[in-house]
């Protein structure tokens, strides 16, 4: 499923089954998960998206083909890919364990084309091993709403009560997470959104309300995933004084004016950009301990723009994964 046109829909293209370069591996999709940056790139709202591209970073797949001198992998592993999709690797960035600000870095499908489609190829360095016990469609989301769950939450601290703006796919796995270490989860939806407020209990959250609402309690820290800026003086509202707020999102409507009472006593305000492979390792090594279980919507390869527009509604919970086996 092929983006031609930017803010237009993707339409299915035949192409030739992809060779892996040097240190790439060519693998055969099973399933890519939909995230909320595909729309972005789909609507333009990202820099530097070149046409034709294939969306998609959230890919799991087996090795079908290894690029010289690979030898990480062996034919018919289960392997996901990221959106990270290549570093310098010499840069101050890269060699400091900051691969994820190298500033020629390049992202699936986004300058790189991704797992909308049954075959696509990868850098062997940013492809990792599967746990078992997934299906394909489950591990999905793993690549890159786990992650960056996952990563916010680390950057977060380690407080005990964490609210989760937006419960979609990265909200409900990394409420898991937050389960898991003994923390408390406070999740905030769309406002009137009763059924996304349930599934947030049914994962663990001990409060769900409308994100315009304040929690019961002072919160600790605060992850914003939507991409709503005015969700951040918001959150500044609801944390405890020194606690933190992360915006996880790689694109965010404009963060309006806010009182500087929001952010003294010693409040913090960061972002989240990309990932690395040190929290990709850490992650897919914790999954399975965690008991981590997407909750994931099947749509056919073929049905990629309803996905986006599901996606874009609202129209389910946890995650949208495109399957192709």
């Amino acid at each position: 499923m092929v983006l031609e046109k930017i803010g237009q829909p993707l339409v299915m293209r035949t192409r030739p089954t992809p060779l892996p370069g040097p240190g790439q591996i060519a693998i055969a999709v099973e399933a890519c998960a939909v995230c909320r940056t595909d729309l972005h790139v789909v609507d333009g709202e990202l820099a530097d998206v070149s046409v034709p591209r294939v969306p998609g970073h959230q890919i799991v797949g087996t090795v079908r083909a290894l690029g010289a001198g690979v030898t990480a992998f062996g034919p018919g592993e289960r392997v996901g890919v990221p959106w990270l999709g290549w570093t310098c690797g010499t840069c101050t960035y890269c060699r400091s364990e900051r691969e994820n600000l190298c500033r020629s870095a390049r992202f699936t499908g986004h300058h790189l084309d991704g797992g909308f489609a049954d075959a696509c190829v990868a850098d062997a360095r940013y492809a990792f091993r599967i746990p078992a016990g997934y299906t394909p469609a489950e591990a999905a989301p793993l690549p890159c709403g786990a992650l960056i769950g996952y990563r916010a939450l680390r950057l977060a601290g380690g407080g005990a009560r964490v609210g989760l703006y937006g419960f979609g796919s990265a909200g409900h796995m990394i409420a898991q997470v937050a389960r898991h270490q003994g923390r408390e989860v406070f999740a905030f939806t769309r406002a009137g959104d009763a059924r996304g407020q349930a599934f947030a209990r049914a994962c663990g959250a001990t409060w769900a309300g409308s994100s315009d609402e304040r929690p019961p309690v002072e919160l600790d820290a605060a992850i914003i995933f939507a991409p709503v800026g005015e969700l951040v003086p918001r959150a500044l509202a609801a944390v405890a004084p020194g606690g933190v707020v992360v915006c996880a999102g790689i694109h965010m409507s404009d963060i309006p004016a806010f009182p500087y009472r929001l952010l003294w006593e010693e409040r913090e305000l960061r972002s989240v950009a990309n990932l690395t492979r040190r929290d990709a390792e850490e992650l897919l090594a914790l999954a399975p301990a965690v008991g981590l279980r997407p909750t994931v919507t099947p749509y056919a390869l073929a049905d990629a723009n309803a996905a986006l527009a599901d996606l874009r509604a609202g129209r389910f919970a946890g995650s949208a994964v495109l399957v192709t086996s």
